[in-house]
């Protein structure tokens, strides 16, 4: 009897082990056998990253949109293999005839995509007859770049600017544009996939190595520019009353007016020369962008980020004036950075500035939102915060968005939920759940686990899979997580995962660990269900009775359970459970009463509580 016994427990302590064993693939297996990382989410003994060095000087023809570029650029390999081949990404090849994409083109826009007229590779011509041009990669064949050796490239280019199809980038008016993706960049090498060579259609994101870049930007008299890094040559470009009023921002809890209409009118912004060349430089950076305009608005403030070190960083609001909805995105750009140092992820903001800039997209960048103006004042909030949160997943943390799309939208998007029920007093920020709701469990829901870029064009009802995965299901399980741990272990635990993995590239699995060794908790069997598997969410009041409510999930995503009890004299109480109480795979819940009141009605469940079929969810005394 007694090894019978023990045999029993032996098997169910295997079966608990497989439950919460998370499925690795073999590419991310070899990861692990290679030390590059290790199941503790730390990254391994033997992790190296790529990096490069861009100096690109530019040239924008704000008349014809003709953007003329010569682009610098020294690649270090710290990989242990030595390299045939270099892969670049050619974004703006997306509006080259005959491209792939999933977006529908202006006629206009159509064009021969990035033209490369000139390349050097360590100073010698490179033939372009030897380079491949597939879309939007390019492919290079060097001699071989050794572990722990460099390349330095040359390369001229040019390409014209699209004006009505703005997916991301593009003319914004006559005069304002909005400008991404305009250098030759090379691609992602790292230990997972080697080159990572995935198309760019227009949908799924971007995934950017850290760099430098030191960038001149030539542009006609009286326009302005914003963009990633600092200015260096303020005082050459910028009136003495613009620098002044910039630098009493830069100390200031109030808003400034830094360029006012007035001083666009009479021409009191840049100084006098027929063209200015900005310089910037940004170090650290998955990548650079800027923006331009001769009639734009500029408020800026600043907010103390770090109560250690008093650091300050820079708030910018840039609009048209023709759109007064803009005057409060200052405010909120001040809140939402606020609240990130000091509240969610409650981390110092890394960098000196951010620039939220009034365009046609809801884009993010580092230092600088792409954002279209949104008369809504709650809207406006959660637009303005999810983008800027944006600068901690995937900027900060350098997330492979093309393959992992909820590594960084679903930070974004609980980020965004809970930082707006902070700052309007409880009020419900309701991007996506219904969309999820709509779709869960149905053939189109994939696992979040799917990469990204396989759920191309899966559309239901007026989402996607891809919309689903990487917004509201990731930010619902990344909320229900929170609300197991409790805000501080939650908090401490996301430090762990940030402080480690910042500056680098953390894969699903770093993530998972990181999270499980900073809350001292193994989660496996959360990320498991929620991230890994297919299902539902679905639980009902099954029956009230004995000073007791039973409830029952009749699906197999685990949700917390919130009753909300009303008692024949009008009185309410609220019971909350985590979703701690379903971990052992148990069906239902039974949860008693303390309260001797007779009870007139429960409702199960709140609004981010995903129920599939919410009929079950009401019991009425009768």
């Amino acid at each position: 009897m007694k090894k019978i016994l023990a045999l029993a427990m032996l098997l169910y302590s295997w079966k608990t082990q497989a439950q919460d064993h998370l499925y690795v693939p073999r590419d991310i297996e070899a990861a692990f056998q290679n030390q590059t990382r290790s199941k503790s989410g730390l990254p391994g003994s033997k992790y190296w990253q790529n990096t490069a060095n861009y100096n690109l000087d530019i040239e924008f023809n704000p008349t014809n949109r003709l953007l003329s570029g010569v682009a610098n650029i020294t690649y270090f390999n710290n990989s242990p293999d030595t390299l045939k081949e270099i892969v670049f990404k050619l974004y703006p090849n997306l509006y080259q005839a005959g491209a792939m994409r999933v977006y529908p083109i202006e006629k206009e826009d159509i064009t021969d995509g990035m033209k490369i007229e000139t390349m050097k590779i360590n100073q010698s011509p490179q033939s372009m007859k030897e380079v491949s041009i597939m879309g939007t990669n390019m492919f290079v064949p060097v001699k071989g770049l050794l572990p722990h050796d460099s390349l330095h490239f040359e390369i001229h280019y040019n390409y014209t600017l699209n004006k009505k199809s703005h997916i991301r980038t593009g003319a914004i008016d006559d005069n304002s544009f909005f400008i991404a993706y305009f250098f030759p960049r090379i691609a992602v090498y790292d230990d997972i996939d080697g080159w990572n060579k995935i198309p760019y259609l227009g949908t799924y994101e971007f995934y950017n190595d850290f760099a430098h870049f030191d960038t001149h930007i030539t542009v006609p008299q009286d326009y302005a520019i914003w963009a990633t890094g600092d200015l260096q040559n303020g005082r050459d470009m910028y009136r003495p009353n613009i620098l002044s009023k910039l630098a009493q921002a830069e100390k200031s809890d109030t808003t400034i007016d830094v360029i006012t209409p007035d001083e666009l009118s009479k021409k009191l912004v840049t100084t006098d020369k027929k063209e200015h060349s900005f310089h910037f430089i940004a170090d650290n950076v998955t990548d650079f962008v800027f923006a331009l305009s001769d009639h734009y608005q500029w408020q800026s403030s600043s907010v103390m980020v770090d109560s250690t070190t008093k650091r300050r960083t820079r708030v910018d609001a840039v609009f048209n004036p023709s759109h007064p909805s803009y005057d409060h995105v200052i405010g909120e750009a001040r809140n939402t950075v606020n609240l990130m140092s000091h509240y969610l992820p409650k981390w110092p903001y890394p960098y000196p500035h951010e620039t939220v800039f009034d365009g046609l997209d809801k884009m993010e960048y580092p230092m600088m939102v792409n954002d279209v103006p949104v008369t809504d004042t709650l809207g406006s909030f959660t637009l303005t915060s999810h983008e800027i949160f944006h600068t901690m997943f995937p900027f900060y943390m350098g997330i492979n968005e093309t393959k992992y799309g909820w590594m960084d939208e679903g930070w974004a998007t609980v980020g965004e939920w809970i930082l707006t029920e902070k700052v309007f007093n409880g009020a419900i920020d309701t991007f996506d759940v219904d969309g999820y709701a709509s779709l869960a469990g149905k053939e189109m829901d994939l696992p979040i686990m799917t990469p990204t870029s396989q759920m191309q064009g899966i559309y239901y009802e007026g989402t996607t899979a891809f919309a689903v995965n990487s917004y509201p299901k990731p930010g619902l399980g990344y909320l229900y997580v929170r609300d197991l741990l409790g805000p501080e272990l939650f908090t401490k635990a996301l430090h762990h995962y940030i402080a480690t993995w910042h500056g680098k590239h953390p894969i699903p699995y770093d993530f998972f660990n990181c999270m499980n060794e900073g809350s001292g908790q193994d989660l496996n069997w959360f990320w498991k269900i929620w991230f890994f598997e297919s299902g539902f969410s679905d639980q009902a009041i099954e029956t009230v009775k004995d000073s007791q409510i039973t409830i029952r999930s009749k699906g197999r995503k685990p949700t917390p359970i919130d009753l909300y009890i009303t008692y024949r004299d009008q009185s309410k109480e609220k019971i909350h459970r985590t979703i701690e109480v379903w971990k052992n795979g148990n069906s239902s819940v039974t949860i008693p009463l303390h309260s001797n009141k007779k009870i007139e009605k429960i409702v199960l469940g709140n609004y981010f509580d995903v129920d599939i079929d919410r009929s079950d969810n009401i019991w009425v005394n009768k």
